[in-house]
């Protein structure tokens, strides 16, 4: 649901945003990272992690599909509507720093290609509100649900006393599963190492204050 119809033009622009973004700005941003010799020096064959070893660490998103285990949200358990739009989950299989890292440009232009879609399958203007009324109330009971975000899969556990505030909530935020990976990516390693497993592991410090 979304407060106000799209303002006119608003769709041509992103359309040509999103062309620039892929054509200008993702080939930049390869030539000075992933293509750069010294970083993949410094990252490749760094921080290995095997699939075993990320699922039973628990890890999500971008770091568990670098260790080759194919596993997203929106495709296992489709939401919204994800159900009908195309789109590719690019994995990798080394598990080292730099397949950590480069997965998420992939995942920008899986992103872009989303984004187009949602464009063309969006609702004519129309009535876009649904008046709610002001403390919702929900019923007793509790309940999960999870929604793969930028990191990896987020998951909300709520239990409800039929109150307008839940009697308890828990999140379950990839920032900390990721970083569960740090101890265990650490041992054998190099001083010098630590900066660019920690980056690969995609990890948002504010989230983890969760």
């Amino acid at each position: 649901m979304v407060h106000w119809n799209l303002p006119e033009g608003f769709a041509d622009k992103t359309v040509k945003f999103l062309d620039y973004f892929e054509n200008k700005r993702l080939p930049e941003y390869s030539k000075i990272f992933y293509d750069n010799p010294l970083f993949r020096q410094r990252s490749e064959g760094v921080g290995v992690l095997s699939q075993a070893d990320a699922i039973n660490l628990g890890v999500t998103g971008s770091v568990l599909r670098a260790s080759g285990m194919d596993y997203d949200v929106r495709k296992r358990e489709p939401y919204g509507i994800y159900r009908d739009i195309q789109f590719e989950v690019p994995i990798a299989k080394t598990g080292d720093s730099f397949a950590r890292s480069i997965l998420p440009i992939y995942y920008i232009q899986q992103s872009l290609n989303i984004i187009r879609q949602c464009l063309t399958k969006m609702p004519q203007p129309g009535q876009v509100r649904t008046k709610l009324q002001s403390n919702p109330r929900g019923s007793p009971g509790e309940a999960y649900c999870r929604v793969e975000s930028g990191r990896g899969a987020l998951g909300h556990y709520i239990v409800s006393d039929g109150t307008a505030k839940p009697y308890r909530h828990k999140m379950s935020v990839p920032s900390v599963r990721n970083l569960s990976a740090m101890p265990h990516l650490l041992k054998g390693a190099k001083l010098a190492d630590l900066p660019v497993i920690y980056w690969s592991l995609n990890i948002w410090p504010v989230e983890i204050e969760r």
